[in-house]
C-alpha cells in the first residue's frame, strides 16, 4: 500500500534527530536495494527504476561497484547483519575479479567485459572508501586498500602541487591534462576512512594535505569558495564545460553539494587532528552553499551556482541535500551553535516531502525546481543512495546517538 505526501506539518513535526528514525531509514533505504541489486553471477546490478526494478543488467560502472561494498559494510558493521557482511564479500570479489586489470581498476564494464578502460583517481579513491569500511566490519581487505593506494600514489599523485590528478588512459599510458577538486575532495574522504580503518597516520596526513590545499589555497583563487575545474598547473579553468552544466562528474559552476560536502569532511578531520581554521573554513562553505543555493520559496537547495553567484543549474539533486544535513549535524557537533540544528531540521524537511520515496524507499535522484520528477529512473550507474545512508551514519555519530565508535 503507497504512503499518503505528507503535509508540510507532518514533516515539521517529525523527529529526524531520533536515532530510531535515522536507523529505521537507512534500513528502509537498503530495503529498496536489497531484493534486486545481487546478481549471482558477479557483482551487483546498477539500474533501477522508481518501484526497484533493473532496467540494465548488463551494465557495471566501478562508483556503483565501490559504492555498493560501501553500503553493506556499513550496515553489516552497524547492524551486526551477516547477509550484508557477504553482500560486501560479494562485491569485493566483483572489485577483484572483473575491475582490477592488473594495471588498476576499471571504469565500466559491459556484461563483464572491459568498457572503459580509462582509470580515474575518483574511482580508486572509491576503492580505498569500499576497502576500508569492508576492514571495518571485519573483512580482510587491507592488500586492497594497499593496492589501490599504492596506484594513486604512483600514477596520480603529483607532489610539487600537493594533490591528485584525475584521469589517465588505459594502463596509465598516458594522464590526462585536466585536474579536479572532486577527485581530491573524495581522496580526501577515502583516506579519513583508512585511517579509521589502519590507523596509520600516512593516511590521516594525506587527508590533512588535500583538505589544506583545496579548502585554503585553490580556495583563494575563488574568492574563498571552491571551483571545481583547473589547468594541468592547478590554476582555475573558468571554461571547462561551461556548455555542459549538467555533466554527471563534471558540472560547471560552483557546487553547493561540494561546499557542504567539504565542510562535512573538515569537521571529520577535527575530530583527528583539530586545527581552528577546519571550522572557521567548514563554517564559511556551509554558510555560502546555504546561502546562495537554497530555494526559499519552494525549499532545497539548487545544484549550481556561476561566479557572479546567480544559479546556473536549478535542479535539485538527492546527494547535495543529503551531504547538506550531514555537515549541518556535524557543525553543530563541534560548534553547538543552535543555527546548525535548525538547518539540519530544515533540509531533512524537504527532503523528507520530497526527495524521499516513501512508497518503495530510496530517494528520487534530481527533481526539477520545482520539486517535480524527469523520469522513473531512480539509481542509474552511480547513484546507490551511498549518500544518503552515509549521512545518515554521520548524522548518528554527530548528535552522539550512535553505538558505532566515532571516526
Amino acid at each position: 500500500m503507497s504512503c499518503p505526501k505528507l503535509s508540510t506539518w507532518a514533516a515539521k513535526s517529525m523527529d529526524f534527530r531520533s536515532p530510531t528514525f535515522l536507523q529505521d531509514h537507512i534500513k528502509a533505504t537498503l530495503a529498496f536495494y536489497t531484493p534486486n541489486a545481487f546478481d549471482p553471477s558477479g557483482g551487483f546490478n546498477h539500474y533501477f527504476r522508481d518501484d526497484g526494478s533493473v532496467y540494465n543488467p548488463h551494465h557495471r560502472h566501478l562508483v556503483s561497484s565501490t559504492r555498493f561494498v560501501f553500503n553493506h559494510a556499513m550496515a553489516a558493521r552497524y547492524f551486526g547483519d551477516s547477509q550484508h557482511l557477504d553482500m560486501a564479500r560479494h562485491g569485493l570479489d566483483y572489485l577483484a575479479s572483473h575491475h582490477d586489470d592488473g594495471h588498476g581498476f576499471l571504469w565500466t564494464l559491459h556484461d563483464g567485459q572491459p568498457e572503459d578502460r580509462t582509470m580515474h583517481c575518483y574511482g580508486h579513491a572509491f576503492v580505498i572508501v569500499a576497502a576500508s569500511t569492508a576492514m571495518l566490519a571485519g573483512i580482510d581487505t587491507r592488500a586492497m586498500l594497499q593496492r589501490a593506494f599504492d596506484i594513486m600514489e604512483t600514477q596520480f599523485w603529483q607532489p610539487q602541487h600537493g594533490l591528485y590528478a584525475d584521469e589517465a588512459s588505459a594502463a596509465f599510458a598516458r594522464q590526462s591534462e585536466y585536474r579536479g577538486q572532486n577527485a581530491n575532495m573524495h581522496a580526501c574522504e577515502a583516506m579519513l576512512w583508512a585511517y579509521e580503518a589502519t590507523s596509520e597516520r600516512v593516511y590521516l596526513n594525506r587527508a590533512y594535505t588535500l583538505a589544506s590545499n583545496i579548502c585554503q589555497r585553490q580556495a583563494r583563487l575563488a574568492d574563498g569558495m571552491i571551483w571545481e575545474h583547473y589547468t594541468d598547473d592547478w590554476q582555475i579553468d573558468w571554461d571547462y564545460n561551461r556548455d555542459n552544466p549538467k555533466h554527471l562528474f563534471r558540472p560547471w559552476g560552483f557546487q553547493p553539494g561540494h561546499h557542504t560536502e567539504w565542510a562535512k569532511l573538515l569537521c571529520i578531520l577535527y575530530r583527528f587532528r583539530p586545527e581552528p581554521w577546519m571550522l572557521t573554513r567548514a563554517q564559511q562553505l556551509f554558510n555560502v552553499a546555504i546561502s546562495v543555493a537554497w530555494d526559499p520559496e519552494r525549499g532545497g537547495l539548487y545544484y549550481g551556482f556561476a561566479p557572479d553567484l546567480s544559479i546556473c543549474d536549478d535542479d535539485k539533486y538527492f546527494w547535495v541535500q543529503a551531504e547538506s544535513f550531514a555537515a549541518a549535524a556535524c557543525l553543530y557537533q563541534h560548534t553547538q551553535l543552535p543555527e546548525y540544528l535548525d538547518w539540519y531540521d530544515k533540509i531533512w524537511q524537504y527532503s523528507w516531502q520530497h526527495m524521499v520515496d516513501r512508497k518503495y524507499g530510496a530517494w528520487y535522484r534530481i527533481l526539477n525546481a520545482n520539486n517535480q520528477k524527469y523520469s522513473d529512473e531512480k539509481s542509474p550507474a552511480g547513484k546507490t543512495d551511498y549518500h544518503t545512508m552515509g549521512a545518515c551514519y554521520e548524522s548518528l555519530r554527530a548528535l552522539n546517538a550512535s553505538p558505532i565508535p566515532a571516526r
